[in-house]
């Protein structure tokens, strides 16, 4: 009974879903105010079957229900119960529906946290919202019920869970990065109801600009927590394999971040205004691009769920459609939007188009590399594989150029800035850059022309994010005072670029000081890596819930003294037989050690795995620092503050059709 309450639920959450589509846009548009009313009930309504539909599937799960298919074939008796709740995203159709309660529950915020907007533009951005939810609960109810049953024949136990997922990263990873995913669609909504209504002015920037930034905030994290769980999982100790799939998640990062330093220009200066809103159009097709990709069937991975061609036919159409309409009233609404604002060469202004400039470049780049061999696939025009040597060799030149920009960007005004104060600017910061970029090359034992630039690169927008806070903290009254002054969002901006430079410093510094070897070894063998010494002291076993494993022990030393005892795994899963190799970190701020069990070469002997990876776990550090400096930036009390402003203004105006490329009363505020 179950699982039909919970396909109920979600065949009446599409019935709300197309309504919540068509009656507030039909009001918007003919100023009945009692049509949009229904905006927010409607939004309540879908997200509540919704969030039913998904608590019935877990439940599924967490009972053992194998009469319904999916969770046959994603779970199985022997199941930690922990694993059996994220098993609940572990296939095609479970994954899907935590995304369409993630866009649900976007829509449901967006209706709660925007009651300061007008009318007219809330229930345009929640009919938008609406539309896409329709055409994700369609292809989930026609194409991927989760629902399914397999009655009669009942089977009596599970196929279990992918090994590979049995993991804590299967528990944070996806819910994270579908939150980045799906909250880009709220970034979209307002571009859409802005073209629609013709507002697209400062106030229009400053309603979308928090959203984007906390999906902005939360794709950076769900990104972070996969290539650390590739890290330790698959035994390799890569951190970034440039696989579709991951590009698929890079690709809308790298619009997104485009989007909104071009959403703060529009606030501050008005300008960037139709380029902003195609940022926001593309940022979420790239997101779409990710879900065509990973449960199309054109792909084959372990982040791939689905290989039905109906499946990939629906998302293609999806696609498609969204991309075809969006950019059609992109094509008739935007070029009517004036700009009057001038700035200089040098302004502010500059430096960020350059940025976005750079961004872009390189979203282009990865979308070619990773969907030229597709397409020759597909047109059975030949298999080619483009991969890490390909993305290091251009991403890497884009990558420091748009550092380096940013710490000369720092130091701009807007407007307009003088040429000869802005060397002056710069001086220090670059003399301070290059020795301490010097200084790291002697510390890791050589020069090298691609790891100075990358560490190079990281120094500069450090030395220039800190050497501008102490400018701006220069007060009368002390430096506390000045630093007290300063805004959230500009300390989020600071977190952000800081953590940006963490990213750069720990990408580089492992990618051309890193170690590995792997190397045949008995018990009571030692091998050099680096300065330090691995002695496989003996190998034994264990019994887990659901597999057996042989574990190693291995103690670490340098200088002869004992600094470590580690135990990677080889485990055999009960279900399915399959053999999973988990390996055994000893992590540091400035250091990991990292030893994996490979195959078994003889009686005594095993290929075993060893690494020395130099400051890796600042690149997921960094993550942290850009996402909560998202987090801080949006805390900022100016987005309270004049969205008041904008509504009292407003509701004292005399009612008329907003013109296009007009601005409102908070753009006045800037």
């Amino acid at each position: 009974m179950y699982p039909e309450l919970g396909q109920l639920a979600l065949i009446l959450a599409l019935i709300l879903a197309v309504l919540l589509s068509v009656v507030p846009l039909v009001g918007s548009l003919t100023g009945r105010d009692s049509l949009q009313a229904f905006a927010r009930p409607l939004t309540t309504g879908m997200f509540v079957f919704v969030g039913l539909a998904f608590v019935v599937l877990t439940h599924a799960f967490l009972t053992d229900d194998f009469s319904v298919a999916y969770v046959a074939n994603n779970s199985n008796s022997m199941l930690p119960w922990y694993y059996k709740f994220s098993a609940v995203w572990g296939g095609h159709e479970g994954s899907l529906l935590l995304w369409i309660l993630m866009l649900t529950g976007w829509t449901m915020a967006v209706a709660i946290f925007s009651r300061r907007l007008p009318a007219v533009m809330i229930s345009q951005v929640l009919s938008v919202l609406g539309m896409v939810s329709v055409g994700f609960l369609l292809f989930i109810v026609v194409t991927s019920n989760p629902f399914d049953r397999l009655l009669p024949n009942v089977p009596a136990d599970g196929a279990d869970l992918n090994p590979l997922l049995q993991d804590f990263g299967l528990i944070v990873h996806p819910p994270m990065l579908y939150m980045g995913y799906v909250g880009f669609a709220v970034a979209f909504a307002f571009a859409i109801a802005a073209l629609i209504n013709g507002r697209l002015d400062a106030a229009w920037a400053r309603w979308s600009r928090p959203w984007t930034t906390v999906a902005w905030a939360f794709l950076s994290i769900g990104i972070a927590l996969g290539s650390w769980w590739a890290y330790y999982e698959l035994g390799w100790g890569g951190w970034w394999f440039w696989d579709p799939v991951e590009n698929a998640s890079l690709l809308p990062w790298l619009s997104g971040t485009a989007l909104m330093h071009s959403l703060a220009v529009t606030e501050k200066r008005g300008v960037f205004k139709s380029w902003t809103v195609l940022l926001a159009i593309v940022t979420f097709s790239l997101s779409l691009l990710g879900t065509f990709l990973v449960r199309s069937g054109v792909l084959t991975s372990v982040h791939a769920f689905a290989s039905d061609p109906e499946r990939g036919t629906f998302l293609l159409a999806l696609l498609a459609l969204t991309i075809l309409a969006s950019l059609m009233l992109y094509a008739f609404r935007a070029p009517v939007v004036h700009v009057r604002s001038r700035y200089g060469s040098l302004s502010r202004e500059i430096f960020l188009l350059l940025n976005n400039v750079l961004l872009v470049a390189a979203t282009l780049l990865v979308a070619v590399g990773t969907l030229y061999p597709l397409v020759l696939d597909f047109f059975e025009l030949g298999k080619i594989s483009i991969g890490e040597p390909f993305f290091n060799l251009t991403f890497s030149p884009l990558a420091v150029a748009t550092g380096l920009l940013l710490g000369v960007g720092t130091f701009s005004r807007w407007k307009k800035t003088d040429a000869g104060w802005l060397a002056r600017k710069l001086l220090w910061p670059l003399a301070v850059s290059v020795l301490l970029s010097t200084a790291v090359m002697i510390v890791y034992g050589g020069f090298k022309p691609w790891a100075f630039l990358g560490v190079f690169t990281a120094v500069w927008v450090t030395t220039a994010t800190f050497w501008d806070l102490w400018d701006k903290s220069s007060s009368k009254k002390g430096r506390i005072h000045g630093l007290k002054r300063q805004s959230r969002s500009y300390y989020g901006m600071v977190l952000g670029h800081l953590g940006l430079a963490l990213t750069m410093a720990g990408a580089t510094v492992v990618s051309n000081y890193g170690i590995e070897r792997d190397v045949r070894m008995v018990p009571g063998d030692v091998a050099e890596v680096g300065d330090y010494q691995f002695l496989f002291v003996d190998i034994g076993e264990r019994r887990g819930r659901n597999f057996t494993a042989q574990y190693g022990t291995f103690e670490i030393m340098l200088d002869g003294k004992r600094i470590a005892e580690l135990h990677p795994e080889k485990r055999q899963y009960a279900v399915g037989m399959s053999v999973m190799t988990e390996a055994d970190i000893d992590a540091g701020l400035f250091r990991d050690i990292f030893v994996a069990v490979g195959e078994r070469i003889s009686d005594n002997a095993w290929a075993i795995r060893l690494q020395y990876k130099p400051l890796i776990r600042w690149l997921w550090l960094g993550a942290l620092f850009m996402a909560a400096g998202g987090f801080l930036a949006i805390s900022d009390r100016r987005y309270r503050i004049r969205e008041r402003a904008t509504e009292s203004r407003a509701s004292s105006a005399p009612s008329s059709p907003a013109q296009p490329g007009s601005q409102g009363a908070a753009g006045a505020v800037s």
